[in-house]
């Protein structure tokens, strides 16, 4: 049985492989197949081929972290993943199996057990995928390659058992009347009880934490003045490092994470002596796991026939653009704001694409965040801004908000992407091409202007209290108010490039079944650079006129600071009028746009 099952499994992707090698025969598939092979070459195989690491202690020193300190981290990260696995799941064990899995396995003559090894083997297609990824990505800062492979394998099928045997763990409890909140509440005061007892031990047991003494030289007080990158700040990294190692490697927390080291070390292995002498508790683990598994006597099929359908309606939803109509059993929530009957017709769109969100967008849980942080920031920031470390806090903010810039279009799709399978039923509104444009964008650049702002108010806030050496505060507030007046235009400018290559290219969205694989990578690749590109040439006209209001009111005014905002708001002036006629352009493709010509072929 279990050679049918595997048989069956190499078919699956044997077939899947052949599909995606006769896509290729199709342009758009084609391009984006080479340049998503270059990019996986030069991104993560190129630097393992020429990389001449051989240890892994040397990456781990680069970023001042110890082995030691990383086999603890990882294993409390694996804790709490663990512990979330028992506090979360609220339904009964299911496997999910296609609706054609279950209409030929099922019926047919393979037991519970068989059921469950064919899940396995399954889950280990996915697996080796991951492992390789992984693999790829962590060999960039050292190490040998197999000792990664092996390792990211062990993690990922230990805790792939873990989670299933879990579930059955979890379903015979309900079966015997532990209701879901009684478990969750059992297992929280598990947590609470371990996190008293740790703090005990840390109080009682260990002795107190005190910084390294300071000595008082004229050198030393130049170096404090550098800030948290000074010798005096890799002191008290240091020192912080050294007392999480004894808590965790003492007392009940280092029992409790045993088990966690155990399957961390194959990772962290050193060389293959360090390997072998951890892959044997690490694969005893497993096997206790496999074991766990395949002696758990739990009916599963009515749960997994009911998820598998649930599943299957998802991605029909999904296929037709309509996520969210599967899920019937989702709770109604607030409107994002009263729509009424009379207004604007772009902000009915906004209306729309705001409530297709669902759960993710709240404006009072966004308002309750906001006023959170600014709190916490005027509590906090002084102490940071004398401590040295407000400036490299709000420089992590300032890199947050570049992220933010380059990558937020991307990540909110609320627009013509969402809507394109839907683009029948839009133009049946009445509303212009241009309106319908300017509204399916309005959501995603919304959303990305407040948290934007956001991340520049506590920045800024964070240079102000640290004083910047060789910065003056009017730089800080100018440049700060100058990106605050760019940020909604650009937006904007960053959102019309994507929803043009939908009209454009709809081919390359819009397809029967989702779109995976390096051709897909390397379509979105594709879209990246052009996008890239076209901002450029989209802000160069913006750049002259910045530049050209700057320096005439440098030499008029001599008021440099003061120059940068009024400098944005002409910049501002002139990305409106490039978006302008860009959703103009756009409104009358949209009014010529038929999908079904576009696709045909």
């Amino acid at each position: 049985m279990i050679s049918a099952l595997a048989y069956l499994q190499l078919q699956t992707a044997r077939n899947r492989l052949l599909v995606r090698i006769r896509r290729l025969r199709q342009p758009k598939y084609l391009f984006g197949g080479i340049v998503g092979v270059l990019y996986f070459y030069w991104y993560f195989f190129r630097p393992v081929l020429m990389s001449t690491h051989r240890g892994q202690g040397a990456s781990f020193q680069l970023f001042g972290i110890t082995p030691e300190l990383m086999e603890s981290v990882v294993a409390m990260v694996l804790f709490v993943v663990v512990a979330g696995s028992w506090v979360f799941p609220s339904q009964r064990a299911a496997l999910t199996f296609t609706e054609a899995e279950i209409a030929f396995l099922f019926p047919a003559p393979v037991s519970r057990t068989g059921l469950i090894h064919f899940k396995l083997l399954r889950s280990q297609l996915a697996i080796f995928f991951t492992t390789l990824l992984l693999t790829l990505f962590s060999r960039r800062f050292g190490g040998q390659a197999w000792i990664h492979a092996a390792g990211w394998w062990m993690m990922l099928s230990t805790l792939n058992l873990h989670f299933l045997a879990g579930s059955f763990a979890q379903t015979k409890l309900m079966d015997r009347g532990l209701t879901t909140w009684k478990r969750r509440f059992c297992i929280l005061g598990l947590v609470g009880v371990l996190g008293v007892s740790v703090a005990a031990w840390v109080w009682v047991g260990l002795p107190s934490f005190a910084w390294p003494a300071k000595v008082v030289t004229p050198v030393a007080v130049e170096k404090a003045a550098e800030g948290p990158g000074s010798a005096e700040g890799v002191q008290h990294v240091q020192a912080v490092r050294d007392y999480i190692l004894l808590a965790t490697r003492s007392g009940p927390l280092a029992v409790v994470l045993y088990p966690f080291r155990v399957i961390a070390r194959p990772f962290l292995a050193s060389d293959r002596a360090s390997f072998l002498a951890g892959f044997g508790p690490a694969l005893l683990l497993m096997l206790l796991h496999y074991a766990w598994v395949v002696r758990s006597n739990v009916a599963f099929e009515e749960a997994s026939v009911e998820a598998s359908r649930k599943m299957a309606e998802k991605v029909a939803a999904f296929r037709s653009g309509n996520w969210q109509a599967a899920q019937k059993e989702m709770k109604r929530r607030r409107d994002p704001f009263p729509l009424g009957p009379v207004g604007a017709k772009p902000v009915a769109l906004l209306w729309k694409n705001l409530l297709s969100l669902g759960q993710g967008f709240s404006p009072r849980l966004w308002i309750g965040f906001s006023v959170m942080l600014l709190v916490v920031g005027l509590s906090v920031g002084p102490s940071l801004g004398r401590s040295g470390w407000g400036a490299a806090v709000g420089m992590v903010f300032g890199i947050l908000f570049s992220w933010s810039i380059l990558l937020g279009p991307h990540l909110l799709r609320q627009d013509l992407r969402q809507d394109l399978q839907m683009m029948d039923l839009l133009k049946t509104y009445p509303m212009r091409g241009w309106q319908v444009v300017l509204g399916s964008m309005l959501a995603p650049a919304v959303i990305l202007t407040a948290v934007q702002w956001l991340l520049l108010w506590v920045g800024g806030s964070l240079l102000l209290f640290a004083g910047v050496k060789g910065v003056p505060v009017p730089a800080i507030l100018g440049v700060g108010l100058g990106a605050s007046i760019l940020v909604p235009v650009t937006n904007f400018l960053l959102l019309l490039i994507p929803n043009t290559a939908v009209l454009l290219l709809p081919g390359w969205f819009h397809t029967k079944e989702a779109v995976q694989g390096i051709e897909a990578t390397g379509q979105r690749l594709i879209l990246m650079l052009g996008q890239l590109l076209a901002l450029v040439v989209a802000l160069v006209p913006a750049s002259l006129m910045f530049s050209l209001i700057f320096f005439l009111l440098k030499f008029a005014t001599g008021a440099l600071w003061s120059a940068i905002p009024v400098a944005s708001v002409a910049a501002a002036l002139v990305l409106v009028g490039e978006v302008s006629l860009g959703v103009a352009f756009l409104g009358r493709v949209f009014d010529k746009f038929d999908l079904s010509d576009e696709l045909k072929g």
